[in-house]
């Protein structure tokens, strides 16, 4: 019987790299998902286990994140021309490139006062979801509505610095970080009888949004636990019908890349989005002399 090798390729698959240029106090954001594929003259790598034709997976990686920064990302088409040619047209055995590319695309977030916007804040379009739930016991009414996967993030005004440090710290302190967080949040109404004016749930949920939206962008953070006390405290102030609000903020943590093993200074632009593990903050934030009954674990709302 003979065996035969048959369609074959290798590469590094979902490549997170994060890209951001600084237009003075204007950023842009480009954030992509890239899949190397490489195939060609293979043959003896699965035959014999010769590495002699391979381009490490690797290194792939690394040209994803070097390519952002010396190319830049003016599209995600440019971008996989610009690695699909390099593959191809510098390593002889290599002779077909796949890229594939996912982009996710940011919003600026609107300022309270257009004269103060901060445009470095980004809200992650097409993804959030809009929660409530309704509870009646033939008298009294509970509303608690809320919202779950709503991106949000400032490339800049962000620190983390000053932190417990033991024999097991290896996080460097910094003065100039991305901040990033996957918004889960859930506010519960003050109306409960049918004697009451009920609220105008449209507007209390797009003002209860607008509110989170905007606190984050012009918090000048020094912890996300500062941000989202901020975020709720807006909410609290600015909505009369709303008496409790719970967060619970994932850390999504973007890592400067290190560009100098390929000769590359990396001003704070490049960066690998990691998905985990992350940094998970949660709190209640309450009106003055109101009793919290959210419950801690969202998801069994």
């Amino acid at each position: 019987m003979t065996v035969m090798l048959g369609q074959n390729q290798y590469g590094k698959a979902e490549n997170r790299v994060v890209r951001i240029v600084r237009d003075g106090a204007t950023h842009h954001i480009k954030d992509l998902n890239v899949s190397v594929s490489l195939s060609g003259d293979m043959d003896e790598v699965h035959h014999s286990g010769s590495n002699a034709h391979v381009l490490p997976t690797d290194t792939t990686k690394n040209t994803v994140f070097a390519f952002a920064k010396e190319h830049g990302i003016d599209s995600a088409e440019q971008f996989g021309i610009h690695l699909a040619r390099h593959f191809v047209t510098s390593q002889e055995p290599i002779h077909r490139a796949r890229i594939r590319i996912e982009e996710y695309a940011w919003e600026r977030i609107a300022a309270s006062d257009p004269d103060t916007e901060k445009k470095h804040s980004f809200v992650r379009s097409g993804q959030e979801v809009r929660l409530t739930q309704v509870s009646y016991d033939g008298e009294r009414w509970e509303v608690v509505s809320g919202l779950k996967d709503l991106t949000v993030l400032n490339s800049t005004d962000s620190e983390f610095w000053g932190y417990v440090k033991d024999k097991y710290t290896t996080l460097p302190e910094t003065h100039d970080r991305i901040l990033a967080t996957e918004v889960s949040g859930r506010w519960r109404f003050n109306w409960s009888d049918d004697a009451r004016e009920m609220p105008d749930w449209e507007e209390s949920y797009r003002e209860t949004r607008k509110h989170l939206l905007q606190a984050f962008a012009e918090t000048y953070s020094l912890s996300l636990q500062q941000t989202m006390y901020q975020m709720g405290t807006r909410i609290i102030e600015r909505r009369d019908e709303i008496d409790e609000v719970r967060f619970s903020l994932p850390n999504k943590h973007h890592f400067l890349v290190d560009l100098e093993p390929f000769g590359l200074k990396n001003d704070n632009e490049v960066y690998f989005a990691a998905d985990r593990p992350y940094g998970l903050i949660e709190a209640t934030i309450l009106r003055d002399g109101c009793e919290a009954r959210i419950p801690v674990d969202l998801t069994n709302l």
